[in-house]
Parts: structure tokens; C-alpha cells; sequence
């Protein structure tokens, strides 16, 4: 029996439906072929939670070390394609900058300057959440930490949604634009010119502290920033996509601000920035009854794992009191959990804060601007593509 005949959901399965509304063509996956072959992805797809979850955790099984993965190819070797001692020492490189002690007692103040600043410049100008304040928090806060001062926050945004742009096209099996190559050699060149400057943040404490080899920091750096800036955006665009959507939660938040970490989780666990991660499979290995070949790419749902109703009750509902919202795999479990998740935390709960804020003092409040609303869209990466909002009057609150 090939593979079409012994998973014909899978077999039928389109990069459309994927990119535009997936989640009907991930329940049925995982209620009836919980591991799969996509054909339009020529990768097996884990969409059960317990199996993600045996998948993200088993690195020796299930590994990024592979010349085949997508990220790697386009920005270079990184903590994200490396496994065992590398991978720590890579990753160790950035551990100190990301702790939750230093987020909480260095970073979240400027962060919130920020979101406050970039929050009433959104407002009075384009009325734009992604452009106008998720995109341009992330950009200066992971800019701001690397020691990237002087770099254009609007030019780096650009590179990233190139960046994103390629690494989708590597995946669908089209060609990748030539000029990537001198986009990232332009990122690079501002990375090689702060290793030589005594006082740039977490690129100076890299050349010093000698964890990694001169020649391995500008693809890291690269790496870093890439998470930092393409998910984070999307992270907080599509937790005001949320709660605009529902406006009901928006209006909880307004008198009690200690649920916007519920919020928050709720819109992880819903709409994760990135839909799935990569795997290719170290030997041949039986993940759910099924016999996944040595070498095979194996894709990971995190959508899927974390719409999965054995885990979560009524799982396509946005439910800021759901008890175990944070059981979501959005950051990713096991070594290659996500190394920026407090940050990336703290500027959405201060893009939130600053709206509730903004509200408060101005006695107005804001909404989706309906005739230009958009969905949360993209194969890999999801976001609303834009979310305008409109401002009036506060009644009846």
C-alpha cells in the first residue's frame, strides 16, 4: 500500500488549505490520521498533542541536524538546526540577556516607554496594529538588547518578512529570490561592524565571553532577531486580533488588567506565530501506531496540538477563563523550547497595557475597523496581514 492509499486525508491535503483556513483539515487529521503523509509538503504531519509532545521532547529521534532544514538555509547554522552539545553551547551563548529575572528588572520598562510611545503614535496615525506598534516593538526591543542601535528598525522589518517570505517558498519546494542573499549579507555587515565596538549589548558580551567562534556570531545573531522580530510581531498582532474579535474580552480587561496574561495565552494557544516546526528522523521510528522511515521530514502542528479537544474543552473557542490555557505548545517543549518567550511576553502585555491605558485617559474606545479587517493568514507564519482599528466614544461601560 503507498502512501495516498494508507493516508488519504493526508493525500489530499492543499498548501491553500493550510495557508488560508487549516484548522478543519487539522481536526480531521488528527481525529482519523493523528500521523500522516502530506504529499504537498512531502513531510509526515504530527497533529495529536501527546504525540507533538513525544516528537519536541526526543531530540536524538527526532532532530533539526539536518542540511535539509528550511531556517538554516536561508540565515545560516544556529542554535535552531543544531542538537546535543552544540546546540547547548549555541544556545548558552544567549541564555543570560532572555532569564525572566532580567526581562522583569531590566527590560520591562523600557519595553513599556516604548509600547506607550509607539502605541500613540498607532493611534493618532495609521490606526495599524502590526505595522504601526507589534512590528516596531519588537524590532527596537531585540535591536535596543543585541547592541544594534543604529541599524533602521523599518529596513530590519523589511528583511524579516523576506526572510519569512523565503523560508515558506524553500518549504512549498519554489525557488527562493536571489536577492536574499544580499539581504542577509547587509544584516550581517551591521553584525560584524558592533563586534567591534566595546559597549553593543548582547553582541559585545558574545565576542568577549568566547562561547562562540567570531565566525559563527553574525548567522546566530541573524537567528535570534528572526525569532524575536517575525514572531513576537505576530504574537501581539494576533492577540489584539483576538480581543478585538471579541469584544467582550476586551471589555474584562478594561477593569481587571491581571487577565491579560490569560488573554495572552488564550491567543498563543489559538493562533500560534509559527504553525508548526521541523524534524527529520534520526532511525525508523513507530509515533502513534505509524512507521516513520530514518531521514523523513517530520512536521509538528503546534495549531493542530494545541486545538487537540482531548487537552482542551471546546478548543476553537477564545476562552480567557479556560483553566489550562497554558498548557499550549506555542513556544515549543523539550531543548529547542523557545528561547525569547518572556520577552516576546512582556511586549504584548505592554502593547495591551498601553491600549487599556490610552482608553482610560482618553475615554474613548477602540475597535476593529470591520471594512478592513483581516484574519490570521500564512502557511508557517500567521498573523493578520493588517489590523486597522477605529477609536470613539466609551459608552455604556
Amino acid at each position: 500500500m503507498d502512501r495516498a492509499e494508507q493516508f488519504p486525508i493526508g493525500a489530499e491535503v492543499t498548501v491553500d488549505e493550510l495557508t488560508e483556513t487549516p484548522y478543519e483539515v487539522l481536526d480531521r487529521l488528527r481525529l482519523h490520521e493523528p500521523v500522516s503523509f502530506l504529499p504537498a509538503l512531502n513531510a509526515w504531519w504530527i497533529t495529536r498533542r501527546d504525540l507533538a509532545l513525544e516528537a519536541m521532547t526526543n531530540a536524538e529521534t527526532f532532530t533539526v541536524d539536518d542540511d535539509r532544514f528550511t531556517t538554516a538555509r536561508i540565515l545560516g547554522t544556529s542554535m535552531l538546526n543544531l542538537d546535543g552539545p552544540e546546540h547547548v553551547r549555541h544556545r548558552s551563548a544567549f541564555v543570560a540577556p532572555f532569564r525572566p529575572k532580567f526581562v522583569r528588572e531590566v527590560l520591562e520598562a523600557q519595553i513599556t516607554t516604548a509600547a506607550t510611545r509607539l502605541w500613540n503614535e498607532t493611534v493618532s496615525g495609521s490606526g495599524e496594529i502590526r505595522t504601526g506598534i507589534a512590528g516596531p516593538l519588537a524590532v527596537e526591543t531585540i535591536l535596543d538588547l543585541m547592541g544594534l542601535d543604529d541599524v533602521d528598525s523599518t529596513e530590519v522589518l523589511s528583511w524579516y518578512s523576506a526572510f519569512g517570505e523565503a523560508i515558506t517558498s524553500l518549504t512549498v519546494g519554489a525557488a527562493v529570490p536571489p536577492e536574499i542573499d544580499s539581504t542577509l549579507a547587509r544584516l550581517k555587515s551591521y553584525v560584524e561592524t558592533a563586534m567591534s565596538i566595546d559597549d553593543a549589548g548582547v553582541i559585545t558580551d558574545l565576542v568577549t565571553n568566547g562561547v562562540l567562534r567570531r565566525d559563527e556570531i553574525p548567522a546566530a545573531v541573524a537567528v535570534v532577531l528572526f525569532g524575536a522580530i517575525e514572531t513576537s510581531e505576530a504574537m501581539t498582532t494576533n492577540a489584539f486580533w483576538h480581543l478585538l474579535t471579541h469584544p467582550e474580552s476586551w471589555h474584562r480587561l478594561r477593569s481587571d488588567r491581571s487577565l491579560i496574561p490569560h488573554a495572552i495565552n488564550e491567543s498563543l494557544r489559538l493562533e500560534p506565530a509559527a504553525t508548526w516546526v521541523d524534524r527529520y528522523t534520526t532511525t525508523n521510528v513507530e509515533l502513534g501506531s505509524v512507521m516513520i522511515p530514518s531521514g523523513e521530514l517530520v512536521s509538528i502542528s503546534l495549531l493542530g496540538a494545541n486545538r487537540d479537544p482531548d487537552a482542551f474543552d471546546n478548543p476553537g473557542a477564545f476562552d480567557i477563563d479556560r483553566p489550562n490555557l497554558a498548557q499550549h505548545v506555542t513556544f515549543v517543549k523539550g531543548p529547542h523550547a523557545c528561547l525569547g518567550l518572556h520577552v516576546a511576553r512582556a511586549e504584548t502585555q505592554a502593547a495591551i497595557e498601553a491600549a487599556l491605558t490610552w482608553e482610560a485617559e482618553t475615554g474613548q474606545a477602540i475597535a476593529l475597523e470591520h471594512e478592513r479587517a483581516q484574519s490570521p493568514h500564512g502557511l508557517i507564519f500567521r498573523r493578520p496581514e493588517h489590523l486597522h482599528i477605529t477609536s470613539g466614544e466609551r459608552r455604556g461601560y
